[in-house]
């Protein structure tokens, strides 16, 4: 991978480090945006004026947005970062504003940027932001066979400015955000413009730009939906595998919903309510009275001793509840785990190992991770049940949301590593010996 990097000073002065002869100048550690750090707009007027600016920008705008992942049960952004050349950068507050459909409307024709989209894009369309193209600079990179695609990690690479990443786990719903707060924000989408323009040169190089391409439209027609609710979601409890029986599953269940109705009430991270290894140790012991209860991990504190009552009347429904109502095994039409194919079908294993290790050459090659070649469950479904007429691997990648360039690149030889091996020819008979010469 070729290292490009940039030694002009933007914020800050360049570093006077030594490095090794062959890494190149120190980065620049950017401390503060280069043309300061605006305060966040949070009027209708402000707004307004903001959607101006931007209306009047030239190229592709930067975006970001922050979410209060940790402490907020929601996952709505509480800040929304844009810079645009001519235009500069914004902060927006949404959280007073009714919506930004006024500045998704302003860059309707406008190529996005974002690092990561797949974080952003639901956020950002709850306020009425929904890009209609877009580059991803963290994918961009994936395809490119970038080992390190965090942000400061590209930048510093690419473009030789390094990023302090303190803010990231933030509490963003604070208010008033502090100023290295808005300074750190403001940094994020201050040189992503220049980085997109590097990975697009970069995708270019490795004859990547159509693939990308592909990858970005199918960003824009599925990233801004909702993640699917998952069933049974609380089987997800962080330590689930300890809870044996059916009676015990059902007390992780109870509480955990019990958790989440506290949680969603409260916009808080249900984590802080009730970590999820003390559910798991309610499950494993069934209290049955408070003091019982108060002595188990993470129940001694004194929000959660308050909601004694709760986590006590939870597992009492549990214990009450008939056998036909304890949870059972979901259906699942899927493949089982690889790890138990050998066992319910070798042919089909022997074909998984076929098809993940032709993924993984060709991979390989193309240098990128076999991950972001083909996703991994559609080999997994490929494997287990192929179909009938190898020719329709393509057909059936396609219906699993397979981009065209992932089947153009994979379906042929998928279709071989799929098929049943020839079986081996038998050795010739051993010739008879010569009888002895007299």
């Amino acid at each position: 991978m070729v290292t490009r990097r940039r030694t002009r000073s933007r914020g800050g002065e360049p570093s006077t480090e030594d490095t090794a002869p062959d890494a190149g100048p120190a980065p620049v550690l950017l401390t503060s945006p280069a043309e300061g750090t605006p305060d966040p707009v949070a009027t209708p007027a402000g707004l307004a004026a903001a959607v101006e600016r931007f209306a009047h920008g030239s190229g592709p705008v930067a975006v970001d947005a922050e979410r209060a992942s940790g402490y907020r049960y929601s996952q709505r952004a509480y800040l929304v970062q844009l810079r645009r050349q001519g235009a500069g950068t914004v902060l927006i507050d949404p959280v007073p504003l009714a919506d930004l459909a006024t500045l998704d409307e302003a860059l309707a024709s406008t190529e996005w940027v974002l690092h990561a989209a797949s974080q952003d894009l639901a956020c950002l369309a709850e306020l009425g932001l929904r890009p209609r193209k877009l580059f991803d600079t963290e994918l961009a990179a994936r395809l490119a066979g970038f080992e390190r695609v965090g942000l400061a990690a590209l930048t510093e690479n690419l473009l030789g400015y390094a990023l302090e990443k303190h803010h990231s786990a933030a509490d963003w719903s604070t208010r008033p955000l502090p100023d290295s707060w808005l300074s750190y924000a403001a940094l994020d989408v201050e040189l992503l413009v220049e980085l997109r323009d590097a990975l697009a040169q970069e995708l270019a190089d490795q004859g990547k730009t159509e693939w990308a391409a592909q990858e970005f439209a199918a960003l824009v027609a599925t990233g801004a939906q909702p993640p699917k609710q998952r069933t049974d979601p609380w089987r997800r409890t962080s330590g689930m595998h300890r809870v044996r029986g059916q009676r015990a599953q059902a007390r992780v269940r109870a509480l955990w919903y019990a958790r989440d109705l506290i949680a969603q009430r409260r916009d808080t991270a249900p984590g802080r309510v009730l970590p999820d290894a003390s559910i798991v140790a309610a499950a494993e012991m069934d209290p049955k009275t408070e003091r019982e209860l108060l002595v188990l991990p993470g129940f001694g504190g004194r929000s959660t001793r308050r909601l004694a009552a709760t986590w006590l009347e939870a597992l009492s429904e549990a214990r009450s509840l008939p056998d036909s109502a304890l949870p059972t095994t979901p259906p699942y039409d899927g493949p089982p785990p690889p790890h138990r194919w050998a066992e319910r079908d070798p042919v089909a294993a022997a074909r998984l190992a076929r098809a993940r290790e032709l993924v993984t050459r060709l991979a390989a090659e193309v240098n990128m991770p076999p991950e972001n070649l083909i996703t991994p469950e559609f080999v997994r479904r490929l494997a287990w049940e192929p179909p009938a007429d190898l020719s329709e691997v393509g057909e059936l990648l396609a219906s699993y949301g397979a981009r065209l360039w992932q089947r153009e690149l994979l379906a042929d030889d998928l279709a071989k590593a799929l098929a049943e091996p020839a079986p081996a020819a038998a050795p010739p008979p051993a010739a008879e010996p010569a009888p002895p010469v007299e």
